[in-house]
């Protein structure tokens, strides 16, 4: 049995066997040292990243904690604010040679959150059955969205600037058309019933889509509105653009999770907000533009023109009572009303579970700057060239064709993206002019290499050293000029011939991936043997 020695780390005092490192004594503790370059058999005691450094004693001097060997008595700082700093220091440093989206244009620029590039792969591989349940797991007006939608995402898409943009709105209406044509309708499914019960006021997109989410996660939902049928402005105010059907169509999903609609009730008139509070365990209000509304009748504080509501959780000053949509905004947009009721849902959700919710910024993401046309070439490489299809259904396949794939394949699992977000990194704290241009370099058997996403962290070279690969990959180069390739300017298939697959699963920015997404996802979190 090896001897034990004593430490402390940020207070806590632990024995830890001798000739352990510092990360090995914070991971039994429990604490989250960020690692990038480490990895336990493969990579150890070689650190590149510096993005796992602590302090010890009273030393100014950071250490990388993967190599530094513990010793008696050691007093370590692994959460000061000077540790933390530079680790973020490190971090953003590493970004400032990043070249990768880690989401896309098109879908951080989608007020429905919509997850476009997950649909329009799906689509452009004729799954229509999966596209729609991908759809539907966040949009609930798909058939209404693929009509009158502004599709900001459009002039976020990064083809848009050489040859058209991909044509994501007849896409999701085309996925639309065909599950309310399919006769066998796609309903989600919903979680066990909770025993809470929500009152929402106005049917329009928001109080819709808020009742959909809540719906999905076990609460039963009671939509009131002051029209006879549910719809609100997009069934009285838009006009022929908005087939009548089509808006029924979405809204009986709604309908089919347990919704239930009773029109002719007018807040304030019919009912008031006391009652409703009495009867339902929270309530939403949804009552579009307040030029339509008497804002005295609602029950809270509210001008001419807006609720006002805590800007954290959309909670009005009354407990339990929610407000959203354009009647805390003056201009409706449709998408943006649909996401609005999500956001409603969640933080209603957290309120009738006792959890404390702030609405969440937008996800972290780094950003290709401008392509160059040779860089696009490189990108958009295997999509459909076909300019883009504007009119005709049924081309919907084709037009996904054409998505270039500008998201990371490995952006839920990325260690660089999560260590980011944890340490609130600006990924253009350190930016200045690029020193390299955009690459993908494809290899026989879906393997592919972002030379722009890579650390030079060195576990592929290790994994293909350990797994005696004929030729292997190594470091190519010095100082800030180095990087990763094959030996004798060979190619990523000769590099690569038996660990591929492990370089993959290991690569901790997802610089090597496949092709495949959903293969990549389950290749990472070990699902498939590599």
């Amino acid at each position: 049995m090896s001897a034990l020695v004593n430490i402390t780390i940020d207070g806590k005092s632990v024995a830890v066997p001798a000739g352990s490192t510092v990360l090995d004594a914070a991971r039994g503790l429990g604490l989250r040292i960020p690692t990038l370059c480490f990895l336990a058999g493969v990579k150890e005691n070689r650190p590149s990243c510096m993005s796992c450094v602590v302090r010890v004693g009273t030393d100014s001097r950071l250490v990388p904690s993967c190599s530094t060997r513990v010793s008696e008595g050691m007093i370590i700082a692994s959460e000061a604010p000077d540790v933390r700093a530079a680790r973020k220091g490190a971090l953003e440093l590493l970004f400032s040679d990043h070249l990768g989206d880690c989401v896309s244009v098109c879908q951080r620029v989608c007020p429905a959150r919509l997850q476009i590039p997950e649909v329009i792969r799906l689509v452009a591989a004729g799954q229509m059955r999966e596209a729609i349940a991908r759809v539907k797991e966040n949009v609930v007006l798909p058939g209404v969205m693929g009509r009158i939608c502004r599709a900001p995402c459009e002039m976020g898409c990064r083809r848009r600037q050489y040859d058209g943009a991909v044509a994501i709105q007849l896409i999701e209406r085309e996925v639309a058309e065909q599950d309310r044509k399919s006769g066998a309708r796609y309903v989600p499914e919903c979680a066990p019933s909770t025993g809470k019960r929500v009152a929402i006021v106005g049917a329009g997109a928001t109080g819709l889509s808020a009742a959909f989410h809540l719906l999905r996660r076990g609460h039963a939902v009671i939509l009131f509105d002051d029209h006879p049928e549910p719809g609100g402005h997009l069934r009285y105010g838009v006009g022929d653009e908005l087939p009548k059907d089509v808006l029924d169509a979405d809204i009986e999903t709604i309908r089919a999770i347990g919704l239930e609609f009773r029109g002719g009730v007018r807040l304030g008139r019919d009912v008031g907000l006391d009652a409703l509070r009495r009867e339902f365990d929270a309530v939403i209000l949804a009552v579009g533009l307040m030029r339509r509304t008497d804002p005295a009748g609602l029950g809270v504080a509210a001008t001419e023109r807006m609720v006002r509501v805590d800007a954290a959780n959309l909670q009005t000053e009354v407990a339990g009572v929610f407000a959203g949509g354009t009647c805390i905004r003056s201009a409706w947009d449709p998408a943006r009303s649909v996401g609005d009721g999500h956001t409603l849902a969640e933080c209603a959700d957290a309120f009738l579970d006792g959890r404390t919710h702030r609405i969440a910024v937008k996800e972290f993401t780094s950003t290709i700057p401008k392509l160059t046309p040779e860089e696009y070439q490189q990108l958009g490489r295997g999509a459909n060239s076909e300019l883009s299809v504007r009119e005709l259904l049924g081309e919907a396949e084709r037009a996904a064709g054409r998505c270039c794939h500008c998201d990371c394949r490995a952006a839920s699992d990325c260690k660089l993206r999560i260590f980011a977000e944890l340490y609130d990194v600006d990924p253009r704290g350190f930016a200045g002019e690029r020193r390299r241009a955009f690459a993908v370099i494809r290899q026989l058997g879906g393997v592919i290499f972002e030379p722009g996403k890579c650390i030079s962290c060195g576990i592929c070279v290790e994994i293909a050293t350990q797994a005696k690969e004929p030729l292997g990959l190594t470091f190519i180069g010095r100082g800030f000029d180095v990087r990763i390739g094959v030996p004798l300017e060979g190619g990523l298939d000769e590099g690569l011939q038996k660990v591929g697959m492990d370089c993959v699963r290991h690569c901790p920015t997802g610089a090597l991936a496949l092709e495949d997404d959903a293969r990549t996802r389950a290749v990472r979190a070990g699902a498939v043997a590599a």
